[in-house]
């Protein structure tokens, strides 16, 4: 009986460590008003058997209380009572599931036009985008705002789910009609790793499983698109970039000398032993350890939290990096950079706004506001331009302090920052920097 007791117990434990050391997904929903966001999500949750009875319970009797014949899955992510009335999503609204191979993060994101500064926000981690198009209206206005900003943002993966493919009583050409649509725009984009698949998230057609209805598609659902899609090297473990967040100083007598510095790695790996220039004074030190929880660790990579030890004094403080010797980042005071604008206040030439990258924090003035961009042309707008609430543009703005920065497309943690209202302390732009 006791050797069966630590059994279980081993087998717990092993069962806890696999879980924690599973690779993570984050991906996005996006897609105009009522193609199926929260549907589809709730469908996911459902059918990989990820929610819990007594939400299913909750559910069920909201939907009958609402006068629906079947379970509304929407209601799983429409979280607020606004969203729950009117049958659309408003904020951005996080879920978390697992299945054996991975775990997941999804960001609900809104459809509605005036809401797609929610959709930057959760966007902004993604690793992959899921850009729904409803089958009967096709590539629309909002489906190439999407996957603008998802292109815009660096997502690496986008996969088109073609919904409601039962209201067109499953038509292979009709769904044709709209991938052929969809490549057209697709090839000025930057993203270049894209899936389609049809599906019907109210039926559940090709989500988890694959359905009878679609014999003529030969592709792969879309759980198994996002327990397989290959992301381990959609990170940077080349250009080592660790903003210092935080000097731990313990001033006790266990620890009397000891200075650590504390961050995240946005990129790189870093081992006790390695070369370390410190940025912006430029000395060059060596790492004494690498600490995480209390425990030394033999290495790290991006995107972990540690403690850094330099085997010399140097003088650093928040919002300074560390990079390896011969491979820093680029400085300077002078930068370009595409914003999404995400507030009702347009933007302002020769506006004074507060600056927050990785650690740091500046001021900054935008210089010049150099174009616009046409959302459903691409094409660059240069004349009488006015970039206000949902509008992308390039601008050029001057810091009062260097930035330690890389171009968006080479790092996307040090080669983005955000705009933030003097007056109001609110963010107004995300912005990627250009190479």
């Amino acid at each position: 009986m006791g050797n069966t007791t630590y059994s279980n117990e081993k087998k717990e434990i092993f069962n806890a460590n696999s879980y924690l050391n599973m690779e993570l997904l984050r991906f996005t929903t996006a897609g105009s008003v009522d193609d199926g966001k929260s549907t589809l999500i709730g469908r996911l949750l459902y059918d990989s058997k990820s929610i819990f009875e007594d939400q299913l319970e909750n559910i069920k009797a909201t939907s009958e209380r609402r006068g629906e014949s079947t379970v509304n899955l929407a209601l799983l992510t429409d979280g607020l009572k606004a969203e729950r009335e009117q049958g659309i999503t408003i904020d951005v609204a996080y879920r978390y599931f697992s299945t054996p191979k991975r775990k997941f993060i999804i960001a609900d994101t809104p459809g509605h036009i005036q809401y797609t500064r929610n959709m930057v926000t959760g966007a902004s981690t993604a690793n992959l985008a899921i850009i729904l198009v409803d089958a009967r209206q096709g590539i629309v206005e909002q489906t190439r705002r999407h996957s603008i900003i998802a292109s815009l943002l660096g997502i690496p993966h986008i996969a088109v789910c073609i919904n409601k493919m039962d209201l067109i009583d499953y038509s292979e050409t009709r769904y044709n009609q709209i991938i052929e649509e969809y490549r057209e725009f697709a090839t000025r984009l930057k993203t270049k790793d894209i899936h389609f698949i049809p599906i019907s998230a109210l039926n559940g057609d090709n989500v988890v499983n694959r359905s009878v209805n679609t014999p003529w598609y030969e592709g792969v659902t879309l759980m198994y698109l996002l327990e397989n899609i290959h992301i381990a090297s959609d990170i940077n473990h080349i250009d080592l970039r660790f903003p210092v967040q935080f000097v731990i100083r313990p001033y006790n007598d266990d620890f009397h000398d000891y200075r650590g510095y504390a961050g995240r790695l946005s990129s790189g790996v870093i081992r006790p032993g390695d070369t370390l220039v410190a940025l912006p004074s430029g000395m060059t030190t060596k790492v004494k350890s690498v600490e995480l929880d209390g425990k030394v660790l033999a290495e790290a990579f991006a995107p972990m939290s540690v403690t850094v030890q330099l085997e010399d004094d140097v003088d650093i403080s928040r919002g300074d990096m560390l990079v390896r010797e011969g491979n820093v980042s680029r400085q300077g005071q002078d930068i370009e950079a595409m914003v999404c604008w995400i507030s009702d206040k347009p933007i302002q030439l020769n506006g004074k706004y507060f600056i927050k990258h990785t650690s740091k924090e500046a001021r900054a003035v935008v210089k010049e506001i150099k174009y616009k961009m046409d959302i459903n042309s691409l094409h660059r707008i240069t004349e009488n331009i006015s970039i206000g609430m949902n509008d992308v543009g390039r601008i050029s703005i001057r810091t009062t302090s260097p930035l330690f920065y890389d171009a968006y497309t080479k790092n996307r943690d040090t080669g983005s920052f955000i705009l933030i209202d003097e007056a109001t302390n609110i963010t107004v732009g995300a912005c990627m920097i250009i190479d």
